[in-house]
């Protein structure tokens, strides 16, 4: 069985790998599924930061709560995170599962930029815990 700290960065490198994906999507023009990708690199690096205090739940609705709670509002991280992390999740909803609704690049592009920055802090919080 892994420890902690091993999944954390198996995490860690499963965000990154979703946030260049999302990367590779975006330069062919394929921008839900970007989006998609986005926050899902989002939604792995947030789950390595909980994890980081022992907290795990098994639902996307739970994990985005929890991050809020326990890192949002402490102030731990900056509020427009959770902004950013709704932003996310209700634009990846939309992309998969809304057959009518199709984003343009420039939204794709933001959710990337938002997704990199969310990475960038947590992976710095993590390397000092």
């Amino acid at each position: 069985m892994n420890s902690s700290k091993e999944t954390i960065n198996m995490m860690l490198k499963k965000a990154r790998e979703k946030l260049k994906t999302a990367e590779i999507d975006y330069d062919f023009g394929r921008y839900e599924d970007s989006i998609s990708r986005a926050y899902y690199a989002v939604y792995h690096v947030i789950s390595a930061v909980l994890l980081s205090k022992g907290l795990h739940f098994s639902s996307h609705g739970r994990t985005i709560g929890a991050f809020n709670k326990e890192f949002i509002k402490t102030g731990i991280f900056p509020k427009q995170f959770s902004k950013y992390i709704q932003k996310l999740f209700n634009e990846r909803q939309t992309g998969d599962y809304d057959y009518q609704v199709f984003f343009e690049s420039t939204t794709a592009y933001e959710d990337i930029c938002f997704a990199e920055e969310i990475i960038d802090v947590c992976e710095k919080y993590l390397m000092n815990e």
